[in-house]
């Protein structure tokens, strides 16, 4: 998917923008009428441990942010700044907050990326890695939380789905997803580490299938920059692996622990007093492994970055850990910080970038690079 000055600007349009904050208020509003006991928060306890609480949680998600720059700067060899890493983090989430959550942001990525100077390989290159690295963290994750939670209470609610034009229970949902997601990813460690042309020519002849046709032509691209990937990464020592992989665990911990963060300023604006009096604290894992198998059913959504669904799933997903009548409201407070901040922000930065990248000085630069 090619990009030029004009075809970027018609991405990030004012209806992009407005739908997926349409919907997501839309869905907000009525959770929380359905959901919202005023007499909770009149009552409510607003001492400094709520709102400690709930500024470690906007923390965390500064800090998933970092670590994602981090990782971005540790793929580029630091080719690119930390201000470079900054705009191209918020206009990626940007993007992945404008389409479906089945689409995500990466084809806008690719194109933000090669025009700060990154090659075009290696901007490939780096969308495609940076993607795998997200896998395999999910990948790797799932089975030591389960681990330390069990099944119990992972799968207690009566929810389905259509995958694939199928009707899926949650547990059902869950395996399908998590399956697909290593077979992708073994797909893609086999064509990056051990024979890329081998499985770009695998891709190909399958893709010839009529049933399969209509695709022949993006397996097609596929195979190239798995190809291009492998040229470009397969040979990086054990160190550029590890860095980038801590950056993506840590990146992804604190993404995910911002929810219990909130969960915890909930209970103190209960009345909880100390942390031995919430009754929660000790299943903080278990709130842990259910955004995991939530991540495998917002990945599905399709709305914009999972917008209504994502408030929705959240308020039902973790009803049974939060106080009565708070749900909803800190579904909303979790999509503030975790969602609508980089609508805000990217809106923000957009014309900035755009005008930087554009501009004779920079492009003189990165034709210098090329």
């Amino acid at each position: 998917m090619a990009f030029d000055r004009k075809k970027i600007i018609r991405f990030f349009t004012w209806k992009r923008l407005l739908v997926p904050i349409f919907i997501g208020l839309g869905v907000a509003v009525w959770l929380i009428i359905d959901d919202f006991d005023v007499d909770v928060f009149k009552s409510g306890h607003w001492g400094y441990q709520t709102l400690v609480c709930v500024t470690i949680a906007a923390l965390l998600q500064v800090a998933r942010d970092f670590f994602y720059m981090l990782r971005l700067r540790i793929m580029t060899e630091r080719q690119l700044s930390w201000r470079q890493s900054f705009e191209v983090i918020m206009l990626w989430e940007f993007a992945t907050a404008i389409t479906p959550s089945m689409v995500g942001g990466a084809a806008v990525a690719f194109f933000i990326i090669e025009r700060e100077g990154i090659p075009l390989g290696r901007s490939s290159a780096i969308v495609l890695i940076t993607a795998f690295l997200d896998e395999l963290f999910y990948l790797l994750m799932v089975p030591i939380v389960i681990a330390i939670v069990g099944f119990n209470g992972l799968f207690d609610l009566e929810k389905s789905a259509t995958l694939f034009g199928a009707e899926m229970g949650l547990k059902s949902l869950f395996y399908a997803g998590y399956g697909f997601i290593f077979v992708l990813n073994s797909f893609i460690a086999y064509g990056i580490f051990v024979k890329p042309k081998g499985l770009k020519k695998l891709l190909v002849a399958l893709f010839k299938w009529r049933l399969l046709k209509r695709w022949r032509e993006q397996a097609g691209r596929v195979g190239d920059d798995i190809v291009t990937t492998s040229v470009e990464m397969r040979h990086k020592p054990f160190s550029f692996w590890l860095k980038a992989f801590s950056a993506t665990a840590l990146s992804w911990t604190a993404r995910f622990f911002v929810v219990n963060l909130l969960i915890v300023g909930a209970w103190y604006l209960k009345g909880s007093d100390s942390l031995e009096s919430i009754p929660v604290i000790g299943k903080q894992w278990l709130i842990y492994a259910k955004q995991l198998i939530m991540w495998i059913v917002l990945m599905i959504s399709p709305t914009p970055g999972g917008s209504g669904m994502a408030e929705y799933c959240f308020s039902d997903f973790l009803a049974s850990f939060i106080p009565s009548g708070l749900a909803s409201s800190l579904a909303v407070l979790w999509r503030l910080l975790s969602y609508y901040s980089y609508l805000i922000i990217g809106f923000i930065i957009f014309p900035l970038w755009l005008k930087r990248v554009f501009s004779r000085k920079h492009l003189k630069k990165i034709q210098g690079l090329k």
